[in-house]
């Protein structure tokens, strides 16, 4: 089975995180959720407490098969950090399974890796993705090769399937 990094930090959209969690743990994959360095604990917009399995100063892109970037405030904050921003261009770049929802795209904007992908995202974060040169569609999930995307928590049952038939 796959070993996916799933990258968060505090405000991150709880149940874009618990749900794919869930679903990838239920199927057999290993899922390392990974944050700041000295984070332990990060908590989500509705105060859900995830632990934290590795800091993003320890691993590296080559250790997983694919990524997971849930929403809500985290990615905004993981985006600032170019660590994070360089582990998630290795991903792009090698082609690897990318899934990301609602505000997770932002990070792909920060990359400069979007010009012609075609994706979706939570509708603040679709104009950013346009004019980053993305194809934006709004439907429940885009795939564009391995890059998976997908909008909002209503989503969520068909970005599970998506991103589980991806792997």
């Amino acid at each position: 089975m796959s070993k996916i990094a799933a990258i968060v930090t505090d405000l991150v959209e709880d149940v874009e995180y618990t749900s794919p969690i869930a679903a990838l743990k239920e199927a057999g994959h290993q899922v390392v959720t990974i944050s700041f360095a000295g984070k332990k604990v990060v908590t989500g917009k509705h105060g859900t407490k995830i632990k934290i399995d590795q800091a993003i100063n320890d691993v590296k892109p080559a250790d997983f098969d694919a990524i997971l970037i849930p929403g809500g405030f985290s990615p905004d904050q993981l985006r600032a950090d170019e660590k994070f921003v360089d582990f998630v261009k290795e991903f792009l770049l090698a082609d690897k399974p990318t899934f990301a929802i609602c505000h997770g795209p932002q990070l792909f904007i920060q990359t400069g890796l979007v010009k012609g992908r075609t994706m979706t995202a939570f509708k603040t974060v679709k104009p950013d993705l346009y004019y980053a040169g993305a194809k934006v569609k709004d439907q429940p999930v885009v795939i564009d090769d391995q890059l998976i995307t997908s909008r909002t928590p209503a989503d969520l049952p068909k970005f599970n399937q998506a991103i589980l038939a991806a792997l």
